[in-house]
C-alpha cells in the first residue's frame, strides 16, 4: 500500500517561515513528479508547486519568490520551504505524487497525502 505522509505544518506569524515535508512509503519502484497543493476554506484545491523527477520546478504566481520546492529522490521525499508567509497562505497543504509501482511497467499512479494544516496569523 502506498502512503504519502505530510509533516511540519503549524501556526506561524505573518512574515515567518515554515518547512513542510512529505515522504512516500510502501512497495514502489520509483516516484516521478511530485507536487504540493493547498485548499483554503471555501476554496478549490490549487497547485502551489511542482517538481519533476529531474528537478524542474514550477510555481503558482502567488508564491513565486517566496516558496521553494525540493526533493530527495533517495528518500522519496518532497519538501516545501515557505518564506515571507502571508495570512492568505493559510490552508491545508496536500502532497501529491506520481508513483511507478513495478519496474516491469512504466504505468504510474497518482496519490495524495492527507494534508497538513498551515495557519498564518498574528
Amino acid at each position: 500500500q502506498v502512503r504519502l505522509v505530510e509533516s511540519g505544518g503549524g501556526l506561524v506569524q505573518p512574515g515567518g517561515s515554515l518547512r513542510i515535508s512529505c515522504a512516500v512509503s510502501g512497495s514502489i519502484f520509483r516516484v516521478n513528479a511530485m507536487g504540493w497543493y493547498r485548499q483554503a476554506p471555501g476554496k478549490q484545491r490549487e497547485l502551489v508547486a511542482h517538481i519533476t523527477s529531474g528537478g524542474s520546478t514550477n510555481y503558482a504566481d502567488s508564491v513565486k519568490g517566496r516558496f521553494t520546492i525540493s526533493r530527495d529522490n533517495a528518500k522519496n521525499a518532497v519538501y516545501l520551504q515557505m518564506n515571507s508567509l502571508k495570512p492568505e497562505d493559510t490552508a491545508v497543504y496536500y502532497c501529491n505524487a506520481d508513483v511507478v509501482l513495478d519496474y516491469r511497467h512504466s504505468d504510474y499512479y497518482n496519490y495524495w497525502g492527507r494534508g497538513t494544516q498551515v495557519t498564518v496569523s498574528s
